[in-house]
Protein backbone atom coordinates (compact mmCIF):
# COMPACT_ATOMS: atom_id res chain seq x y z
CA UNK A 1 0.00 0.00 0.00
CA UNK A 2 2.93 2.37 0.74
CA UNK A 3 4.38 1.73 -2.45
CA UNK A 4 1.13 2.21 -4.25
CA UNK A 5 0.51 5.71 -2.20
CA UNK A 6 4.50 6.97 -3.13
CA UNK A 7 3.31 6.01 -7.03
CA UNK A 8 0.65 8.30 -6.37
CA UNK A 9 2.41 10.58 -4.91
CA UNK A 10 5.19 10.65 -7.60
CA UNK A 11 2.24 10.54 -10.55
CA UNK A 12 0.50 13.59 -8.94
CA UNK A 13 3.48 15.56 -8.75
CA UNK A 14 4.92 15.27 -12.39
CA UNK A 15 1.21 15.60 -13.57
CA UNK A 16 1.13 18.90 -11.74
CA UNK A 17 4.85 19.92 -12.96
CA UNK A 18 3.86 18.77 -16.73
CA UNK A 19 0.33 21.03 -16.40
CA UNK A 20 2.63 24.12 -15.03
CA UNK A 21 5.16 23.87 -17.61
CA UNK A 22 2.43 23.37 -20.24
CA UNK A 23 0.88 26.89 -18.52
CA UNK A 24 4.28 28.54 -18.78
CA UNK A 25 5.14 27.22 -22.73
CA UNK A 26 1.22 28.39 -23.51
CA UNK A 27 1.65 31.79 -21.89
CA UNK A 28 5.05 32.33 -23.76
CA UNK A 29 3.79 31.38 -26.87
CA UNK A 30 1.01 34.09 -26.44
CA UNK A 31 3.32 36.52 -25.54
CA UNK A 32 5.51 35.35 -28.56
CA UNK A 33 2.60 35.59 -30.96
CA UNK A 34 1.46 39.23 -29.79
CA UNK A 35 5.72 40.39 -29.77
CA UNK A 36 5.03 39.22 -33.63
CA UNK A 37 1.60 41.31 -34.41
CA UNK A 38 3.14 44.31 -32.37
CA UNK A 39 5.22 45.30 -35.95
CA UNK A 40 2.55 45.62 -37.72
CA UNK A 41 -0.67 46.25 -35.17
CA UNK A 42 -3.30 47.59 -37.48
CA UNK A 43 -4.02 50.15 -34.41
CA UNK A 44 -1.41 51.97 -36.02
CA UNK A 45 -4.12 52.76 -39.01
CA UNK A 46 -6.81 53.96 -36.43
CA UNK A 47 -3.83 56.41 -34.42
CA UNK A 48 -3.12 57.94 -37.95
CA UNK A 49 -6.54 58.92 -38.96
CA UNK A 50 -7.17 59.95 -35.67
CA UNK A 51 -4.29 62.38 -35.47
CA UNK A 52 -5.77 63.70 -39.02
CA UNK A 53 -8.80 64.29 -37.14
CA UNK A 54 -7.46 66.39 -34.24
CA UNK A 55 -6.53 68.94 -36.91
CA UNK A 56 -9.26 68.79 -39.48
CA UNK A 57 -12.50 70.84 -39.71
CA UNK A 58 -15.37 69.33 -39.32
CA UNK A 59 -19.05 68.87 -37.57
CA UNK A 60 -21.61 71.89 -37.68
CA UNK A 61 -19.25 74.43 -36.84
CA UNK A 62 -16.77 73.31 -38.98
CA UNK A 63 -14.10 73.51 -36.68
CA UNK A 64 -10.72 71.63 -35.20
CA UNK A 65 -10.16 69.97 -32.12
CA UNK A 66 -6.92 71.66 -31.46
CA UNK A 67 -8.90 73.92 -28.56
CA UNK A 68 -9.94 71.05 -26.54
CA UNK A 69 -8.28 71.01 -23.24
CA UNK A 70 -7.45 66.93 -22.24
CA UNK A 71 -6.44 68.30 -18.75
CA UNK A 72 -3.15 69.99 -19.42
CA UNK A 73 -4.76 73.06 -21.65
CA UNK A 74 -5.68 73.80 -25.04
CA UNK A 75 -3.96 71.39 -27.35
CA UNK A 76 -2.33 69.67 -25.13
CA UNK A 77 -2.14 65.54 -25.74
CA UNK A 78 0.85 63.91 -24.82
CA UNK A 79 0.80 63.21 -21.61
CA UNK A 80 -2.87 63.44 -21.09
CA UNK A 81 -3.64 59.83 -21.15
CA UNK A 82 -1.70 58.92 -18.44
CA UNK A 83 -3.82 61.15 -16.04
CA UNK A 84 -7.26 60.66 -17.28
CA UNK A 85 -10.19 59.93 -15.70
CA UNK A 86 -9.76 63.08 -13.93
CA UNK A 87 -12.03 65.96 -12.71
CA UNK A 88 -12.80 69.51 -15.13
CA UNK A 89 -14.15 72.28 -13.30
CA UNK A 90 -15.72 73.12 -16.63
CA UNK A 91 -18.49 70.18 -16.67
CA UNK A 92 -18.46 70.22 -12.85
CA UNK A 93 -17.11 66.31 -13.71
CA UNK A 94 -14.71 63.77 -13.81
CA UNK A 95 -14.37 62.34 -17.20
CA UNK A 96 -12.72 59.90 -18.91
CA UNK A 97 -10.83 60.20 -22.31
CA UNK A 98 -13.85 59.22 -24.36
CA UNK A 99 -16.53 61.14 -22.84
CA UNK A 100 -13.68 64.46 -22.30
CA UNK A 101 -13.47 64.13 -26.30
CA UNK A 102 -17.41 63.95 -26.61
CA UNK A 103 -17.63 67.54 -24.20
CA UNK A 104 -14.85 69.23 -27.16
CA UNK A 105 -16.38 67.60 -30.09
CA UNK A 106 -19.97 69.06 -29.18
CA UNK A 107 -18.56 72.32 -27.63
CA UNK A 108 -16.06 73.21 -30.50
CA UNK A 109 -17.31 71.26 -33.58
CA UNK A 110 -21.09 70.85 -32.90
CA UNK A 111 -21.44 67.55 -32.78
CA UNK A 112 -24.34 66.23 -30.36
CA UNK A 113 -22.89 64.33 -27.80
CA UNK A 114 -26.20 62.70 -26.53
CA UNK A 115 -26.23 61.08 -30.59
CA UNK A 116 -22.78 60.04 -30.90
CA UNK A 117 -22.91 58.43 -27.05
CA UNK A 118 -26.08 56.26 -28.55
CA UNK A 119 -24.30 55.15 -31.51
CA UNK A 120 -23.20 51.54 -31.85
CA UNK A 121 -19.47 51.21 -31.87
CA UNK A 122 -17.11 51.07 -34.45
CA UNK A 123 -20.22 53.25 -36.16
CA UNK A 124 -20.28 56.47 -37.54
CA UNK A 125 -18.76 59.08 -34.87
CA UNK A 126 -17.82 56.56 -32.73
CA UNK A 127 -15.25 55.15 -34.74
CA UNK A 128 -14.03 58.40 -35.15
CA UNK A 129 -13.84 59.30 -31.54
CA UNK A 130 -11.82 55.95 -31.23
CA UNK A 131 -9.57 56.19 -33.94
CA UNK A 132 -8.64 59.85 -31.65
CA UNK A 133 -8.15 58.04 -28.09
CA UNK A 134 -6.05 55.96 -29.86
CA UNK A 135 -3.80 58.63 -30.87
CA UNK A 136 -3.90 60.51 -28.14
CA UNK A 137 -2.89 57.14 -25.84
CA UNK A 138 -0.24 56.59 -28.37
CA UNK A 139 1.10 60.08 -27.63
CA UNK A 140 1.30 58.96 -24.04
CA UNK A 141 2.79 55.50 -24.19
CA UNK A 142 5.88 54.58 -22.11
CA UNK A 143 4.44 57.31 -19.57
CA UNK A 144 3.62 56.48 -16.30
CA UNK A 145 0.21 56.47 -14.87
CA UNK A 146 -0.49 59.55 -12.15
CA UNK A 147 -4.16 60.25 -12.22
CA UNK A 148 -5.12 62.52 -9.64
CA UNK A 149 -7.12 62.06 -6.24
CA UNK A 150 -6.85 65.66 -5.10
CA UNK A 151 -10.65 66.51 -5.57
CA UNK A 152 -13.48 65.33 -3.68
CA UNK A 153 -15.09 64.14 -6.63
CA UNK A 154 -12.34 62.15 -7.89
CA UNK A 155 -11.85 60.62 -4.61
CA UNK A 156 -15.94 59.73 -4.36
CA UNK A 157 -15.32 58.36 -7.92
CA UNK A 158 -12.87 56.06 -6.80
CA UNK A 159 -14.57 54.84 -3.97
CA UNK A 160 -17.74 54.23 -6.14
CA UNK A 161 -14.76 52.28 -8.62
CA UNK A 162 -13.57 49.86 -5.76
CA UNK A 163 -17.02 49.14 -4.76
CA UNK A 164 -18.22 48.19 -8.41
CA UNK A 165 -15.19 46.21 -8.70
CA UNK A 166 -15.75 44.07 -5.75
CA UNK A 167 -19.30 44.20 -6.20
CA UNK A 168 -21.41 40.29 -7.05
CA UNK A 169 -24.63 39.96 -9.06
CA UNK A 170 -26.07 38.95 -11.68
CA UNK A 171 -27.38 35.55 -12.67
CA UNK A 172 -23.63 33.87 -12.28
CA UNK A 173 -22.68 35.92 -8.79
CA UNK A 174 -19.99 37.76 -10.75
CA UNK A 175 -18.00 41.26 -10.34
CA UNK A 176 -14.82 42.24 -11.96
CA UNK A 177 -12.84 41.01 -8.50
CA UNK A 178 -14.28 37.47 -9.49
CA UNK A 179 -11.64 37.42 -12.49
CA UNK A 180 -9.07 40.08 -11.65
CA UNK A 181 -8.60 40.45 -7.91
CA UNK A 182 -5.74 37.90 -7.88
CA UNK A 183 -2.42 36.98 -9.19
CA UNK A 184 -1.96 34.22 -11.58
CA UNK A 185 -5.35 33.39 -12.72
CA UNK A 186 -6.47 32.35 -16.88
CA UNK A 187 -9.31 31.72 -18.63
CA UNK A 188 -9.22 28.79 -21.53
CA UNK A 189 -5.41 30.62 -23.09
CA UNK A 190 -6.00 33.84 -21.38
CA UNK A 191 -3.73 34.98 -19.03
CA UNK A 192 -6.45 37.48 -16.01
CA UNK A 193 -4.09 40.50 -15.10
CA UNK A 194 -4.45 41.16 -11.08
CA UNK A 195 -6.02 44.86 -11.82
CA UNK A 196 -5.80 45.53 -7.71
CA UNK A 197 -1.75 46.25 -8.20
CA UNK A 198 1.33 46.63 -10.35
CA UNK A 199 2.05 44.95 -12.88
CA UNK A 200 -1.62 43.82 -13.43
CA UNK A 201 -3.11 47.27 -12.93
CA UNK A 202 -0.34 49.07 -15.91
CA UNK A 203 -0.89 46.15 -17.48
CA UNK A 204 -4.59 46.04 -17.86
CA UNK A 205 -6.02 49.35 -17.77
CA UNK A 206 -2.66 50.87 -19.52
CA UNK A 207 -3.34 48.85 -23.23
CA UNK A 208 -6.57 50.03 -24.22
CA UNK A 209 -7.16 51.20 -26.74
CA UNK A 210 -6.13 47.86 -28.33
CA UNK A 211 -6.56 46.18 -31.31
CA UNK A 212 -7.99 43.05 -31.58
CA UNK A 213 -7.09 40.43 -33.82
CA UNK A 214 -10.06 37.75 -32.76
CA UNK A 215 -12.38 39.90 -34.52
CA UNK A 216 -10.38 42.50 -36.21
CA UNK A 217 -11.80 45.37 -34.43
CA UNK A 218 -10.01 48.17 -32.33
CA UNK A 219 -11.52 48.47 -28.85
CA UNK A 220 -11.71 51.35 -26.37
CA UNK A 221 -11.89 51.18 -22.24
CA UNK A 222 -15.43 51.89 -22.81
CA UNK A 223 -15.93 48.82 -25.54
CA UNK A 224 -13.69 46.65 -23.18
CA UNK A 225 -15.53 47.91 -20.02
CA UNK A 226 -19.10 47.37 -21.57
CA UNK A 227 -17.87 43.99 -22.37
CA UNK A 228 -16.92 43.11 -18.80
CA UNK A 229 -20.57 43.64 -18.17
CA UNK A 230 -22.09 41.43 -20.45
CA UNK A 231 -19.40 38.91 -19.70
CA UNK A 232 -21.16 39.17 -16.32
CA UNK A 233 -24.79 39.12 -17.70
CA UNK A 234 -25.15 42.53 -16.83
CA UNK A 235 -26.92 45.08 -18.61
CA UNK A 236 -24.91 47.15 -21.01
CA UNK A 237 -23.85 50.54 -19.41
CA UNK A 238 -24.54 53.48 -21.43
CA UNK A 239 -21.37 55.33 -22.72
CA UNK A 240 -19.54 57.23 -20.70
CA UNK A 241 -21.51 56.47 -17.63
CA UNK A 242 -20.11 56.96 -14.52
CA UNK A 243 -20.20 53.66 -14.04
CA UNK A 244 -17.55 53.11 -16.60
CA UNK A 245 -15.85 56.00 -15.62
CA UNK A 246 -15.29 55.19 -11.90
CA UNK A 247 -13.90 51.89 -12.65
CA UNK A 248 -11.67 54.13 -14.55
CA UNK A 249 -10.74 56.04 -11.97
CA UNK A 250 -9.95 53.10 -9.61
CA UNK A 251 -8.38 51.10 -12.15
CA UNK A 252 -6.51 53.67 -13.54
CA UNK A 253 -5.40 54.99 -9.52
CA UNK A 254 -4.45 51.22 -8.80
CA UNK A 255 -1.59 51.48 -11.69
CA UNK A 256 0.21 54.64 -9.72
CA UNK A 257 3.99 54.76 -11.61
CA UNK A 258 3.10 51.44 -13.93
CA UNK A 259 3.85 52.34 -17.99
CA UNK A 260 1.18 53.01 -20.48
CA UNK A 261 1.54 50.44 -23.50
CA UNK A 262 -1.65 51.40 -25.37
CA UNK A 263 -2.55 51.11 -28.03
CA UNK A 264 -1.67 47.90 -27.76
CA UNK A 265 -2.80 44.05 -29.44
CA UNK A 266 -4.80 41.30 -28.15
CA UNK A 267 -6.16 37.64 -29.55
Amino acid sequence: MKMIGLAIGLLCCNWAGGLAWAQNSVAQGIAEYRAMLQDGNPADLFEARGEGLWTQSRGPKKATLERCDLGRGPGVVKGVFVELPRYFPDTQRVQDLESRLLTCMETLQGFSAAEIANTPFGKGEQNNLTALTTWIAAESKGLKFNLSQVHAQEKAMYAVGKRLFFNRSGPHDFACATCHSADGKRIRLQDLPNLMKNPGASDGFGSWPAYRVSNGQMWSMQLRLNDCFRQQRFPAPLFGSDATIALGVYLGVNALGGESIAPAIKR
